[in-house]
């Protein structure tokens, strides 16, 4: 999600309120049993469907097509307009607005779109959720989608809806596609003492944009999914302080090689690190890369594995099908799936990954979809060399400066049936947890 570096202090607040029980929907229809708030509790109706509803859609986007991230929106949105029969490319339809800020810039936007008509608008960037939030404040016969924001749920507003997938998941899986490449590794040989630490663990790294809960659950994932293959690894993440910076991101890569880390991951949207990592190896360095948002082997064929990715799509045509319908009310406030109903993936494999990887892959994905394998199985970290038995979070959110709470939530036990359960109680990642073995570089 697109935060600011502020937001890191909200996540250590604890707001101990009663919690209550209500259902989400998910894209097949089905109710699952959550407890996500929807807006204080109160159910929202649903809109009158009507044959001559006339949908239109204002779609904001950070970016363009230039960074994976929005590149995998537009996308998402492409497939599920070309799946409802709605020309993208029809400004009558829809509305891009390409490269808005995370500033007053999109209220403008958002309010020009619905002064245009649209009465569905889609944000893609976390950054841009309190100026949505305004606006819908003033346009209550809109919908407005916010991707990976935090609020609907407790904003007391009828048409603001937040969503995400499991990124989780998908980060898990590369991993184990990194770990198949780094056993390899070592039964060549091809590991050498700069390869490991003090402790005799393998050096991995991680190039992250910022330290928030999203970008722990990603890389937290990530290495316990090399860990599931490798058990004795420990992974240094370096972050950037961007989400979008080629030469940050190439840098920080880098460093990471520089420090012995034989495989290398990253979130953040550009391409910048596997391409260094690619220069590096036809140099004679031993390195193998995973990436994030879009398939990144034209860049890095020799060096990138796979690349975690969301399937925006899955998203996209379940809410844009109810707002076509005149059923705007009906999309999930909180929404969030993964593999199981196609909502993650990862990209092809490279050539250079490891023999027997894509027989490894399938098993745990399908796993993971029957439910017999959790990602956050409390069974496989430690946190300062405890099992984690319990974890308060909770929803609520803080004002623009950070300080006070500007929507009160409710607190929620995450550890259940053995493991923690993630975007479950809010669709936007909450897993802040800092387990052993992953070190966070200055």
């Amino acid at each position: 999600m697109k935060k600011t570096i502020a937001l890191l202090l909200a996540l250590v607040l604890v707001f101990a309120l009663c919690a209550c029980n209500a259902n989400k929907q998910n894209a097949s229809g089905s109710d699952l049993v959550t407890n996500v708030p929807q807006n204080g509790g109160e159910e929202k109706q649903p809109d009158e469907s009507s044959d001559a509803f006339a949908l239109k859609i204002g779609v904001i986007l950070l970016h363009d097509e230039s960074i994976g991230y929005d590149f995998a929106h537009m996308e998402g949105i492409q497939k599920a307009c070309d799946s409802l029969g709605i020309d993208y490319n029809d400004n009558t339809k829809v509305i891009w607005k390409y490269n808005i800020s995370e500033t007053e810039a999109c209220y403008d936007a958002a309010v020009d779109l619905a002064e245009h008509g649209c009465n569905l608008i889609i944000s893609d960037s976390y950054g841009h959720q309190s100026y949505m939030t305004e606006a819908a404040k003033e346009y209550p016969d809109v919908t407005f989608l916010i991707a990976t924001g935090d609020t609907a749920a407790v904003d007391g507003l009828e048409n603001t809806r937040n969503f995400f997938t499991h990124t989780y998941e998908s980060r898990y899986v590369s991993g184990v596609v990194a770990g198949m490449k780094l056993a390899q590794m070592i039964d060549d040989g091809l590991l050498t003492d700069a390869n490991y630490n003090a402790d005799g663990n393998i050096k991995i790294g991680y190039v992250g944009a910022f330290p928030y809960a999203e970008v722990v659950s990603g890389y937290t994932a990530f290495y316990l999914g090399v860990k599931s293959i490798v058990p004795n690894v420990e992974m240094d993440v370096n972050f950037t302080n961007s989400w979008a910076n080629a030469t940050a991101e190439q840098q920080a890569a880098e460093a990471l090689l520089s420090r012995g880390c034989a495989i290398i991951s990253q979130h953040a949207d550009s391409t910048g690190g596997p391409a260094a990592i690619e220069a590096a190896i036809a140099t004679g360095s031993v390195c193998a890369y995973v990436g994030y948002n879009i398939d990144m082997l034209a860049v890095a064929p020799t060096a990138i594995l796979t690349s975690a990715q969301n399937n925006w799509a899955a998203y996209y045509t379940y809410a844009i099908a109810l707002a076509k319908d005149g059923k705007a009310a009906d999309i999930a406030v909180d929404w969030s799936e993964g593999y199981e109903t196609g909502a993650n993936m990862i990209s092809a494999l490279g050539t250079s990954c490891a023999p027997g990887t894509a027989e490894k892959v399938e098993e745990v994905e399908a796993a993971i979809k029957d439910g017999s394998l959790k990602v956050f199985d409390t069974d496989t970290f430690t946190v300062g060399g405890e099992k984690l038995e319990s974890y308060i979070f909770n929803t609520s959110t803080m004002n623009s400066d950070f300080t006070a709470v500007q929507y009160v939530g409710q607190d929620y036990e995450c550890i259940i049936d053995g493991a923690f359960a993630e975007s479950v109680f809010r669709s936007a990642p909450y897993f802040g947890i800092e387990i052993d073995g992953i070190n966070k570089l200055d």
